[in-house]
């Protein structure tokens, strides 16, 4: 038993790592139109679905952690607490709260496909309300009071429609490497 329990350890941490390495890449592909679109949010929601809340929270986490101190993990390859703590830093901090949501919904009611997709749409509203309510934070302090509907304007309503298109592509993906690793 004791030997299952450091296997089971170790396949952790290397599917941790290998998530945040994940969020890392598709942060540097980016979709170019008037709003520049990164597949960073599809890589933290397949990252939180398929690890789970727990294990995805932690492997977001390792990611700003990266970023944080210097490994251009970031979109653009930005990194350093510039990068995470400007404008629109409030969004990927987000993320973490979206998997403690997730986490959360998860211990509620199970591991069941209609909760995992609720769960990231409910995990997507949180990233939502938290990186909204940093970025009219930060950009009033740089520039100016910026009004709730205008901030809106500028960061939530472009993305909805892709993040949801990227939400559904990782529920699916993520169903599908559930099935492929569970033997492993």
């Amino acid at each position: 038993m004791r030997k299952e329990v450091q296997i089971n350890k170790t396949r952790d941490i290397v599917f941790i790592a290998l998530f945040a390495v994940l969020i890392a890449v598709c942060a540097w592909i980016s979709i170019p139109s008037i709003v520049p679109f990164t597949m960073q949010t599809f890589a933290v929601y397949l990252t939180l679905n398929f690890l789970g809340g727990k294990r995805g929270t932690v492997s977001v986490c390792v990611y700003l952690l990266l970023g944080l101190i210097g490994v251009p993990v970031f979109s653009n390859f930005n990194a350093g607490p510039g990068a995470l703590f400007g404008a629109t830093g409030g969004y990927m901090i987000g993320w973490i709260f979206s998997g403690l949501v997730m986490w959360r919904l998860e211990k509620m009611l199970g591991n069941k496909i209609w909760v995992q997709a609720v769960s990231m749409v409910v995990g997507l509203v949180v990233c939502y309300i938290m990186g909204t309510a940093w970025f009219m934070f930060v950009y009033a302090h740089n520039t100016g009071p910026v009004g709730l509907w205008t901030a809106l304007g500028w960061c939530v309503f472009p993305f909805i429609i892709p993040d949801m298109v990227k939400l559904g592509l990782a529920l699916w993906l993520s169903q599908r490497l559930k099935k492929i690793t569970k033997s492993l």
